[in-house]
């Protein structure tokens, strides 16, 4: 019930963001070549929403498996072999995630101390860079989601599987094809 409810958190906060992204853009735009006016903050504004959204988007890439990378080698590998590197691998993000989080803490605790204000809009800087730890703590959940199911001998990934994708999406358009 919990996980259902932060999975429709994260969801709608990435669509928020995306779309809050494309309104402010798109006014911006409108603004700039219709009425010869520019919102002094609007870039600023985008920036701060697309970076959230880069760092809430990391673990919802890695929950619904849409991260790309190099597995040549572990396809190669035995079943058993690819399994324990898997293992070894997911361990080795959440060590990395675990860095960022704290370098970001670090970071944010800095720019919070000092008082940074931001350039265009009248926030404290910490507040939206406060997302670096806040995402990559999203990411060690979802890495540690990832992780159990290993544990239980689950066949989780990491990563995508674009040929499935591909032929999964070739299958699709064929049965489209024929249907009509």
């Amino acid at each position: 019930m919990l996980k259902k409810w932060l999975e429709h958190i994260e969801e709608g906060l990435i669509a928020f963001l995306l779309a809050a992204m494309t309104v402010v853009t798109f006014a911006q735009v409108v603004a700039r070549y219709v009425f010869n006016y520019s919102f002094v903050w609007a870039l600023e504004l985008t920036m701060f929403f697309f970076g959230a959204l880069i760092f809430l988007g990391i673990s919802y890439g890695v929950r619904v498996g849409a991260h790309i990378g190099v597995d040549a080698l572990v396809r190669a590998l035995p079943a058993r072999a690819a399994h324990k590197l898997a293992i070894v691998s997911t361990l080795l993000c959440i060590l990395y995630a675990a860095i960022v989080i704290y370098g970001g803490w670090i970071y944010v605790d800095k720019i919070y101390t000092i008082g940074i204000m931001a350039q265009d809009l009248p926030i404290p800087q910490w507040v939206p860079r406060v997302v670096l730890p806040l995402g990559y703590a999203l990411l060690i959940w979802r890495l540690g989601e990832v992780l159990w199911n290993l544990l239980r001998g689950g066949n989780a990934s990491l990563l995508g599987d674009e040929v499935a994708d591909a032929m999964k999406l070739l299958d699709e358009n064929d049965s489209k094809g024929d249907a009509a």
